[in-house]
């Protein structure tokens, strides 16, 4: 078994450049390297069904208390749709928008801008929570906004500017730009082609998106009615839910993870919404799911002889409920 060392030394420096350069890892994907790692110390060949659990644990701990002062941390999340622990290094205080501005300029920039707006905003409604993006998306979001469409924006913001006169990015410079993300490990592509935000964007933007996209100073919704934050967790886990199951309810809060929902209605005996108490069917989705549900209804509609209101939106996604967003896909 590997020594215990409690002083942070040069295997822990060769484990965090590890993380440095993959951006995040999970135990499988970290045996081998600290074995490697291990290895090289204690001269001695450490095999990579050697490493635990508790080693990798020890190890970022380690890590942890000396990347503390400069705002870096590895952390944890479970995978969405599996139990898998994923493990990330990331920047606890910066905004993503400055961390690529180290790597990126300002046109891409403001395009990452947008795409995030169009996954938490445009397309994460009460009616249809996507928070997805898909190829044809993406090619419409390559363009700038007009003057008129920042004119607007400013004033649904209460006055407050909105960033900058960026410049369009080319259809090729938007796809090369999400590829480059993807590759970065802030997004991932479904086999779909629908685009979503990465376990490693999630852990490091969660304070960020939290801050961006809910009303977190209000207590009650524009309407009156209950606020309806955009950015939800998983009641179970409490970790950010952008793939699963949400409540019948449209506007309950009430979400879960599929690999959280067993035990969840097992400890509470009960397969209802603890927070409005409707019973929990498990046919409402939040994710790319949503997307396909959606189309599923529109085409029933559509062939039984009732289109949903707006159904004349050529490419337009009609939701559950019969109301018509914007297209997906």
């Amino acid at each position: 078994m590997p020594r215990d060392d409690d002083s942070y030394n040069d295997s822990h420096r060769a484990f965090l450049q590890a993380f440095m350069a993959r951006s995040t890892m999970t135990l499988e994907q970290a045996k081998p390297v600290l074995a490697a790692i291990f290895s090289a110390r204690d001269n001695e060949d450490i095999l990579p069904e050697d490493i635990t659990q508790t080693d990798l644990t020890n190890n970022i701990a380690i890590i942890n208390t000396a990347i503390s002062p400069f705002d870096l941390e590895i952390r944890s999340t479970k995978h969405q749709t599996d139990h898998t622990i994923i493990y990330g290094l990331v920047n606890t205080t910066s905004d993503p928008l400055t961390q690529l501005a180290t790597t990126h300029n300002a046109n891409e920039i403001a395009f990452v801008k947008r795409v995030l707006d169009a996954m938490f905003d445009t397309y994460n409604t009460p009616r249809l929570e996507a928070m997805a993006v898909s190829s044809m998306q993406v090619a419409q979001l390559a363009k700038a906004p007009t003057t008129a469409d920042r004119h607007e924006s400013t004033a649904m913001n209460g006055g407050i500017p909105i960033a900058g006169a960026a410049q369009s990015l080319g259809l090729r410079e938007a796809e090369d730009m999400m590829k480059k993300l993807v590759e970065e490990g802030w997004f991932e592509e479904s086999l779909r082609g629908y685009f979503t935000l990465s376990h490693r964007g999630l852990m490091e933007l969660r304070g960020w998106l939290i801050a961006t996209y809910n009303d977190v100073d209000d207590d009650v919704g524009e309407d009156g009615g209950p606020r309806n934050d955009k950015i939800k967790t998983c009641m179970a886990c409490k970790d950010i839910i952008t793939v699963g199951q949400r409540c019948p309810q449209r506007h309950c809060p009430g979400r879960l993870h599929d690999i959280c929902t067993q035990n969840f209605f097992r400890r509470q005996k009960a397969d209802t919404c603890p927070l409005c108490k409707s019973q929990w069917t498990g046919e409402n989705f939040v994710g790319e799911r949503a997307i396909a549900a959606s189309n599923r209804a529109s085409t029933i509609r559509r062939r039984s002889g009732h289109p949903a209101e707006g159904s004349s939106n050529p490419g337009g996604q009609v939701d559950d409920a019969g109301e018509t967003a914007s297209p997906v896909g």
